[in-house]
């Protein structure tokens, strides 16, 4: 990761991961991370950059910085409103070993595990085609569907709370712990007011269990 910007050095790539500068505590998540088209950005999007394996590489940090185990820890590093360079380097963003390891003999590798689905959520239009390509993925965009994009980020949730060595009861404090404590206070409260229900922590512990339990984590065929 980068926050150099020599003069004469132009990356010639068709598209850019940037993250967002602004971290309200009113939101929903804090630490907010975007493959995007090859464009003008600002102040308000800084960009990362990889010297090596830059598309693996970019849908690996893409899930990794868009986890809530990771946006906790965020929320923890920002005094104000601004999430820096000088924070971001300092996040546990897990090294690139962590990933060939799996959970259980018989599972996927986690980046097995994960490439796919940051890819699904990231490729949903055309104008991200060369991330997609960069991947190794020659199909057509994925089509935006809500709640599948929603069991889809869960299972990434549940999937860096073991890659982090997290317990059930962690990843249950971390996602609501009891008053007077609070870490996703917005979430919450705008799941419930849609769903009736914190949809959130329930999909994400069932992923975690699923995958305890030895399985792929396919939250759409559970909850079926």
């Amino acid at each position: 990761m980068s926050n150099k910007a020599p003069l004469l050095d132009i990356d010639v790539a068709d598209w850019l991961q940037a993250f967002r500068s602004i971290a309200r505590g009113t939101d929903e998540r804090t630490l907010l991370t975007s493959n995007i088209p090859a464009s003008g950005v600002g102040n308000s999007a800084p960009v990362v950059d990889y010297e090596c394996g830059r598309a693996v590489a970019s849908a690996l940090v893409l899930a990794n910085m868009n986890s809530l185990p990771l946006d906790w820890a965020a929320r923890f590093s920002v005094g104000g409103i601004n999430m820096n360079f000088f924070i971001v380097k300092q996040l546990p963003v897990l090294p690139p070993e962590a990933y060939s390891e799996r959970l259980w003999a018989g599972l996927p590798t986690y980046v097995e595990l994960i490439v796919p689905r940051a890819l699904e959520l990231t490729y949903t239009a055309d104008d991200l085609e060369g991330f997609a390509r960069d991947v190794g993925f020659d199909g057509s965009p994925f089509p935006w569907d809500d709640s599948r994009r929603h069991c889809l980020q869960s299972e990434l949730d549940a999937i860096y709370a073991h890659m982090y060595g997290l317990e059930r009861t962690d990843m249950k404090w971390i996602l609501d712990p009891p008053v007077p404590s609070y870490s996703f206070p917005a979430l919450k409260r705008n799941e419930i007011a849609e769903f009736g229900e914190y949809r959130t922590q329930r999909l994400v512990l069932t992923a975690y269990d699923q995958l305890a339990h030895g399985e792929v984590p396919d939250l759409e065929r559970e909850l079926s």
